[in-house]
């Protein structure tokens, strides 16, 4: 179902709905690698870098086809250097932009939006500036409490919210109007990141995340997630109970997304045509259950902002089962419902 919550009412838009009009995307599980993806860059920059250089800055750019740039940015926060995938139309010229994250590997296995489905495609001919970093994995896009020993210094929301947006309006020549996308992983992140930074964003958006990271049940998950990649927890906001949890949590902070052109979606789980699965092939079990999770917990933040009387639009669906089909069509119904009005473009 998808509706628009406001001030005063909640308006039925639209019932059922499906897969119609999209180009086929992959299940999470099935990487692809096509021609012309570039790995991440996330490397350690020398002690010797002169201290003028120490602000963040262009190092390198790397033009893959005439819509598609690969730009790479050094994060002093991080002291690293960080690819980012851009999309721009050919025709180029001042435009809004629209950060898009991947999921819980960061894009740096090659799974993402770039290979896994068609929103390179689908942004060709839109008047917007996409940027996708690459990295972050485990790291829910947030400025961790302490130096992780395999994940390194995480500090996410700085170099997203304070030194890569102006190094890309600088680079690209954007208007000042920004949006945040994330999925799975990162979509309680992006509403969070737009809390966080409420001047920077004019629209945020979670496609199938967990924007209540505070609630017990899903902080235990989220910490058994960053633990499976052997990383420390307790490194990001501390145990769960702790106060970062609860700053950090956009069904905490609801209220906060006040003036935010606001979009979040889940499914039940159960498999549908959203996920393009091939007749006979066997259902993608994990997924299925995540996208319960993770619907459960949107619905927590979609009562937050009614109590909060946050307008936004939500689509909680009975089909589709955390696969990349599901998030391409969520991404394109964020797009036209609430990213591109906030931007001012199409």
């Amino acid at each position: 179902m998808l509706r628009v919550l406001s001030t005063s009412s909640i308006t039925v838009l639209a019932l059922g709905i499906g897969a119609s009009g999209l180009a086929a995307a992959q299940p999470a599980a099935e990487p692809q690698s096509p021609e012309g993806t570039v790995a991440s860059k996330e490397t350690a920059v020398s002690e010797n870098t002169a201290v003028s250089d120490r602000a963040p800055h262009v190092v390198e750019t790397r033009e893959i086809s005439p819509t598609h740039t690969v730009v790479d940015v050094y994060s002093p926060a991080m002291d690293r250097v960080i690819s980012n995938d851009v999309l721009r139309p050919a025709h180029g010229g001042s435009l809004p932009t629209l950060y898009l994250l991947n999921g819980a590997l960061g894009g740096e296995d090659g799974v993402g939006w770039m290979n896994n489905s068609q929103a390179p495609a689908f942004f060709v001919d839109k008047n917007v500036t996409v940027v996708l970093p690459i990295g972050g994995r485990f790291s829910f896009y947030t400025d961790w409490g302490a130096p992780d020993p395999i994940l390194g210094i995480n500090m996410w929301e700085t170099y997203l919210t304070r030194e890569l947006p102006g190094v890309i309006d600088r680079e690209f020549g954007g208007t000042g109007l920004n949006a945040v996308a994330g999925l799975s992983m990162s979509g309680g992140p992006a509403l969070d990141l737009a809390i966080q930074a409420p001047e920077l964003y004019q629209a945020a958006a979670s496609l199938s995340g967990c924007p209540a990271p505070s609630n017990l049940l899903a902080s235990v998950g989220i910490s058994t997630m960053i633990a499976s990649g052997l990383n420390n927890p307790f490194n990001m906001w501390g145990p769960p109970g702790s106060r970062g949890w609860k700053a950090h949590d956009p069904a905490a902070n609801a209220a906060k997304l006040s003036g935010t052109a606001v979009y979040v979606s889940a499914s039940r789980g159960a498999v549908g045509a959203v996920d393009q699965i091939p007749e006979g092939a066997i259902p993608p079990v994990g997924g299925m259950v995540v996208e319960a999770l993770v619907h459960r917990c949107t619905a927590m933040f979609v009562d937050s902002l009614e109590a909060a009387g946050v307008p936004a639009t939500v689509s909680m669906r009975d089909t589709g089962a955390h696969t990349w089909a599901l998030f391409e069509d969520q991404l394109r119904e964020a797009w036209s419902t609430t990213i591109a009005p906030a931007l001012q473009t199409r």
